[in-house]
Formats: structure tokens, C-alpha cells, sequence
């Protein structure tokens, strides 16, 4: 399955280009990213950065100017990146361009797309050394729209409220939008000197994915970076791992809404597994219990028992959280609830079919492929990678789904633990809908 090489290597110390050859696509992609610490305190601030740095550099200094020099660019696009990994905060800037094979001949895109986003990064339009009033008040109010328009989502809401009370007093409780109310308080003044400290400290990930020899892309790349090339020193942000409940019971916390289907979230902790993680054994047991359609969840809390509308699980390898979503009836909570824990049991007493097993290696292997099969699902399963607690190469976790046992898969499961649920309900009795947000 070798259809990409990799090359990876420090273009000065803290900054690192992560290069994917591939000749798949018909187009490149660019990816900076700055790598901080997530906090309650800056979240807002630094999902703000990227948009504000997107609006214009010294000189393409607003958005026409930008566009008509993208359009030269056979419609390269520029677009800001926020991401959570784990604890960390990852902010930055995403390109994509037309492969260079596909120009007419002699023409390049991918020196001068770098170029121009490591501008708009390195040499943002400023007032004076501050961001533009203007820019930062209108991208302001946009994250906060943004910010309080989750709620929308119910189900996304209700996993954003679970993180929240769960792991309450951990950096992983925070959103990547931060809160509205630290989103308020940012102006220019403060919003340049996070950015002049970013950029000073953080570790900066960058990624390509695309045709290019690498040795063309790490020059264009650091041609490209200019002052940063005379950093000395990165700080890099770790993710605190909490292998149990903190609580010796359940927790439990429920939230009503004007909603007509209730949302039932239970978080747990992966204990043992995240000791020494065994990542092939830990996906392929996510799908197998609650990550795909032929898992336990699926084919017996839903189909078989019919007591939720959808339930399904996934996992944060880099946090060493599972999290099971699932949409039931007001009046189902408590059977819902105690079958799901009930199937994670079935799953640690070794009740797994060959049927079972094979089935979910199956859809491990076909998601990993089709990650691998998109350009922005190939970058971020590097990048995931290389944040990881440790790191890995995707291709050989790839290879390695098969070599997964069941006694591997039990074993993953033994000391997962549940540490709290939520149950989003509505404010008054009533039945589930199943097209219910």
C-alpha cells in the first residue's frame, strides 16, 4: 500500500516540513500550522489569529487584492486552519493549488502559493505594528457567531458539554473557538502581542502533500520562511494523559433544551490502554465496539433493540478519551445507557465473533484508504501522527489492522472505564425525532 513516500526533517530548530510525494492528485496542498498549548484563556484569541492573518498581508493588504492575486494562481485558495489535538491548538493556514504536472509548461504554482502564505503569516497588514482595528472587530464578531451557533448542532453540542463537565479543570474541557466570553475581550493591541509570542515559541508544523521533489519543496518552504529561519527555541506543549476517573462513581449530568430527541453522551477513560498504546488494536476495537456500521452498537443497540436513533463511538488516541454519541427517546435513557455499558462488557468478556472482528479490520483499512485517497485526510493523518504520545508511521498502522487478535482487542478493553454521562432532554415529555439536530 506504499502509494505516498514521506520525507521529515527540521528546516531550522522547532520548525519541521513533513513532505508527502504523491502523484494521486491533481492538486497540492500547504499546510502551516502552529502548534500551542489549548487554554481556556487564549483559545478564542488564537482561532481568531489565522482569520485576521487572512485578510491581508503588507502587500496584498485586503481581500480584492488577495483574490486577484490568487486568481493568477489558477485559483489557488488560502484559507484559515483551527484544529484540536488533544490539548493542543493547532493554528495556522491551509493552501491548496494545482499540481504543478498540470500547468502549462515551465509555470509553478507551489513556490509562489508558499510564498504568499508564509506572507500573510510572517507579514501580516498591520497599523502601525498593530493589527487593524477593522479586521480583528469584524472577524471578531464572526467567531462569536460561530461560537454561538454550536448549540445548533445538538449532537456536537451535547459532546462539547460533556467534555466540558468531564474533564472540567483539564485543558481538553475547552473548545477550539474558545468561549464568547474571552472572545469579547480581545482587541487588536492584545491580539498582536499573542500573535508576536506565537510566533516566537510555538512549534510550527508544516505539511505538503502533493508531486514535488522534496528537496524543491524544503527549499521553496524555507526560502519562503524568512525571519523565522533565525529562531533558536520552540515550545512544545504536551498533552496530560488521565488514565482513570478521577471520581470513584459515575457521573452523571443532565441538561434540557427546546429538543424533541435526547442526546446521551458518556465519556470514558482508556486507563491501561494509554500506558503503552497499541494503536492498531485500539482503532480496530473502536470499531468493532461503537465506530462502524457492523459494530455492537450499531447492530444491536439500534437495529437489533431499537433504542437509540443512532449510537456510535470514537476515540481521541491522543487524549486517551472515548466518547459513545448516541440520539434515544426521554423515556429510553436508562435502558439505552445500561445496554451501551452492557456491550463494552460483552467486548471485555471476549464475545467477539470472527465475523465481528474481520468486519471491523475491514472498515478500519477501507476509512484508512480513503483518508489516504483525499489530500486534506492524508495531511491530517500525519499530522495526528506526529502529535501523537507516540508517534507513528499511518502507513504501517495501516498494515498492521490485520495482524490485530481478539485477545489484543479485550485487552485494549479491559480497564476502560465510563466517567460521566450527559443527557440533553427536552423541557418537556415527549418522543424522540429522528431527524432532530
Amino acid at each position: 500500500m506504499n502509494l505516498h513516500s514521506v520525507f521529515r526533517d527540521d528546516i531550522v530548530p522547532g520548525i519541521t516540513l513533513t513532505c508527502i510525494k504523491t502523484d494521486k492528485f491533481k492538486t497540492g496542498c500547504l499546510t502551516i500550522n502552529l502548534v500551542c498549548k489549548l487554554s481556556r484563556e487564549t483559545a478564542a484569541s488564537l482561532a481568531l489569529l489565522p482569520r485576521v492573518l487572512r485578510r491581508g498581508s503588507k502587500s496584498l493588504p485586503d481581500m480584492q487584492t488577495i483574490s486577484a492575486a490568487l486568481d493568477e494562481l489558477y485559483g489557488t485558495r488560502i484559507e484559515p486552519l483551527v484544529r484540536k489535538k488533544g490539548e493542543l491548538h493547532c493554528v495556522g493556514l491551509f493552501t491548496d493549488f494545482p499540481d504543478d504536472r498540470f500547468l502549462p509548461s515551465g509555470q509553478s504554482v507551489l513556490e509562489k502559493a508558499a510564498s504568499l502564505a508564509c506572507e500573510m503569516l510572517l507579514d501580516p497588514n498591520m497599523n502601525d505594528g498593530i493589527f487593524i482595528d477593522d479586521y480583528v472587530e469584524s472577524e471578531k464578531a464572526n467567531l462569536i457567531d460561530d461560537i454561538r451557533a454550536a448549540i445548533n448542532d445538538k449532537r456536537g453540542y451535547s459532546i462539547d458539554r460533556l467534555l466540558e463537565e468531564m474533564c472540567a479543570g483539564e485543558s481538553y474541557s475547552v473548545s477550539k473557538l474558545g468561549d464568547e466570553e474571552q472572545a469579547s475581550l480581545i482587541t487588536s493591541q492584545s491580539l498582536t502581542e499573542l500573535y508576536h509570542k506565537v510566533l516566537a515559541q510555538s512549534k510550527v508544523e508544516i505539511f505538503y502533500c502533493g508531486s514535488a521533489e522534496a528537496t524543491f519543496v524544503y527549499k521553496s518552504i524555507k526560502a519562503a520562511l524568512g525571519s523565522l529561519n533565525s529562531r533558536k527555541n520552540a515550545f512544545i506543549p504536551k498533552t496530560e494523559i488521565v488514565l482513570y476517573p478521577r471520581n470513584n462513581a459515575l457521573r452523571e449530568c443532565f441538561e434540557t433544551l427546546d429538543v424533541s430527541q435526547g442526546k446521551l453522551t458518556i465519556g470514558f477513560r482508556l486507563g491501561k490502554a494509554m500506558e503503552k498504546p497499541n494503536y492498531p488494536a485500539l482503532i480496530v476495537f473502536n470499531a468493532l465496539y461503537g465506530g462502524s456500521v457492523t459494530s455492537k452498537l450499531f447492530l444491536n443497540v439500534r437495529e437489533k433493540l431499537s433504542l437509540c436513533y443512532y449510537a456510535s463511538s470514537m476515540l481521541d488516541k491522543n487524549k486517551g478519551v472515548m466518547l459513545v454519541a448516541s440520539g434515544v427517546e426521554f423515556s429510553k435513557f436508562r435502558i439505552a445507557l445500561d445496554e451501551i455499558m452492557a456491550q463494552l462488557e460483552h467486548v471485555k468478556d471476549g464475545e467477539i465473533s470472527e465475523w465481528e472482528l474481520t468486519s471491523a479490520k475491514r472498515y478500519v483499512i477501507t476509512s484508512l484508504k480513503s483518508a489516504m485517497d483525499r489530500l486534506g485526510g492524508l495531511e491530517e493523518l500525519y499530522l495526528d501522527s506526529v502529535l501523537s504520545l507516540i508517534p507513528y508511521d499511518p502507513l504501517e498502522i495501516c498494515n498492521r489492522i490485520e495482524e490485530v487478535t481478539s485477545a489484543q482487542v479485550v485487552d485494549t478493553a479491559s480497564e476502560i472505564i465510563p466517567d460521566m454521562v450527559y443527557f440533553l432532554s427536552g423541557e418537556e415529555e415527549g418522543g424522540g425525532g429522528e431527524n432532530d439536530s
